[in-house]
């Protein structure tokens, strides 16, 4: 295969290869700030973090390679880039079905992520149970040389989501995806369990934040004792009140 290639061939090759798994890489540590920044502003403006846990990902040469091979696709760097839009994958793990929304909504405002796809397996879960909100954003990277916009796939699910996805994943790994039907019944049934395990929670979320609003005195704290940079000097606190007035 390399036979007619001479060494400065390979070089470039190789170049090319790194560059185009860089710009997937960075565009993962890119949306991986922006989900950073909005939870810690959420969490310093309305005392709440509606993020439980983010994690990456970012598929392996090899593992793109056999996809390529399964869905008969050209083996070169812009069909796959055309083709494949999972290569640099985000899973954001919520407390409530509310959260996933709140945290689309914030993600999808911001002017340089581009939505391409949305697909919600929450409002339209798959036949066998999963849920799950699906969204393939694109933003753009900032090369030496160039400027790419790279597709990232995000999902957004609940914790209990999540756990009946892994567990889901790990059965069909077991049984070599060739899983016994009682069984499948089963996850399907663990599934709507799951989904009114989210439901009720979120329903008694919602009253304990109903009983927190009218408990909640009327004072503003100066003080951030979670933060302590982000503490208000009391002088600075009395202009910016006179200014209001």
């Amino acid at each position: 295969m390399f036979e007619n290639l001479n060494l400065n061939d390979l070089k470039s090759i190789k170049k090319e290869l790194t560059r185009f798994m860089m710009a997937y890489k960075f565009a993962v540590d890119e949306m991986n700030t922006k989900i950073n920044i909005l939870k810690e502003e959420f969490q310093y403006i309305h005392d709440y973090n509606p993020i439980e846990h983010v994690k990456s990902r970012l598929k392996s040469p090899e593992s793109i390679a056999k996809k390529v091979s399964r869905k008969n696709m050209e083996l070169n760097l812009n069909s796959i880039k055309e083709n494949l839009r999972d290569i640099a994958g985000i899973r954001i793990t919520c407390s409530f079905i509310s959260d996933i929304y709140k945290v689309s909504e914030m993600l999808q405002s911001q002017k340089d992520v581009t939505v391409v796809e949305c697909r919600d397996y929450i409002k339209n879960p798959k036949p066998n149970g999963y849920r799950s909100l699906h969204l393939i954003v694109e933003i753009p990277i900032f090369m030496s040389d160039r400027e790419e916009r790279i597709p990232v796939e995000i999902q957004i699910r609940t914790i209990a989501m999540d756990f009946w996805a892994s567990l889901e994943h790990k059965i069909f790994y077991k049984y070599n995806k060739d899983v016994p039907l009682s069984l499948l019944q089963e996850l399907k049934d663990a599934a709507t369990s799951a989904t009114e395990l989210d439901l009720k929670m979120e329903r008694l979320n919602n009253e304990i934040n109903i009983v927190k609003e009218k408990n909640k005195e009327d004072e503003v704290l100066v003080h951030n004792e979670e933060n302590p940079r982000l503490s208000l000097p009391l002088s600075i606190f009395e202009s910016l009140v006179q200014q209001k007035d």
